[in-house]
């Protein structure tokens, strides 16, 4: 250890330049015009945040997202677990309201 009368050694880092990151209000307009080209391609926009967005398109997925300089990043999956169970849901949800329809209706003597 060094006595208390010594001067301590300093060690100089240099300074980086501070990030300034964008504000919400600029990366709304960047997302806006990244979208564009998608949503007149069919893709639909399931979710969507000033800084990110998730868009469908049959089995597909393509997630945008605006990292803190304004540049635009994509990245393409495939469906979720979750969102291929909920489409099987809504399938099975449908063929059960047709049918429930159709039952109601022959037992009141419509068809």
């Amino acid at each position: 250890m060094l006595p208390d009368s010594e001067p301590r050694p300093t060690i100089e880092q240099p300074v980086e330049p501070e990030i300034e990151p964008i504000r919400p209000e600029e990366a709304e307009k960047l997302m806006a015009a990244a979208l564009e080209p998608y949503l007149a391609e069919g893709w639909i926009v399931v979710d969507r945040t000033s800084y990110s967005a998730r868009l469908t398109r049959g089995a597909r997925n393509l997630d945008l997202r605006l990292d803190l300089l304004g540049q635009v990043e994509t990245q393409e999956t495939r469906l979720t677990p979750t969102q291929d169970s909920g489409r099987l849901v809504a399938w099975a949800l449908l063929l059960a309201a047709l049918l429930v329809a159709l039952a109601l209706s022959s037992a009141l003597g419509i068809l």
